[in-house]
């Protein structure tokens, strides 16, 4: 009987980050969520298995969207997020399905989210609490359900040509709601 498996392909130039120092970071992955990647250096084709043992077939679904995050620029350490944390997930923009294949689009719209010095994409981080990865063709977003899609929002705008002040109020004001509301759920009284 075969086992569960899923496959997906990332650039050829993140594989070496995907595996790792002494294939540290593919071990992690096989770990946390017992399952096992097969690489093919040459394509970028990574097959994910389930273990035999593994009680949650799920968990092939989170594993892909490590290999995925890793795959659109994130850091191991930022893409472990995704192993660690249950409310954490992965949300990719392809900035082709807004300006087709032109190089230049792409070149100038990644350069509108990261901003001069990463400024505007280290402000999107912040005031999200998200880690923003601007990869190729996609910008990507690893956060909490809520807050990746306060993220996604606010690249969409910036795509859209909205000017970089009311794209940053937009930021604000959704992080004083997400702050209010934290703060309601503290003075709620439990019954």
């Amino acid at each position: 009987m075969s086992r569960p498996s899923t496959f997906v392909r990332i650039p050829k130039n993140r594989i070496g980050v995907l595996i790792g120092p002494n294939a540290v970071t593919k071990k992690l992955i096989e770990e946390s969520l017992s399952v096992e990647l097969e690489v093919d250096s040459d394509d970028g084709g990574v097959k994910i298995c389930l273990k035999p043992e593994t009680p949650d077939p799920s968990t092939l679904f989170r594993a892909k969207e490590v290999v995925l995050a890793v795959g659109r620029g994130f850091s191991p350490e930022k893409a472990s997020r995704l192993l660690h944390d249950d409310e954490s997930l992965l949300v990719v923009v392809d900035l082709r399905d807004y300006v087709g294949k032109s190089e230049s689009d792409i070149k100038r719209l990644s350069g509108r989210i990261i901003g001069r010095d990463g400024r505007t994409r280290k402000l999107i981080e912040e005031l999200t609490e998200t880690s923003v990865s601007v990869y190729g063709h996609t910008i990507s977003v690893i956060g909490a359900m809520e807050e990746a899609e306060i993220a996604r929002q606010a690249i969409e705008m910036f795509i859209h040509g909205r000017l970089h002040s009311s794209v940053y109020r937009f930021l604000q004001a959704k992080r004083r709601d997400l702050k209010k509301r934290k703060m309601e759920l503290w003075k709620k009284p439990h019954v």
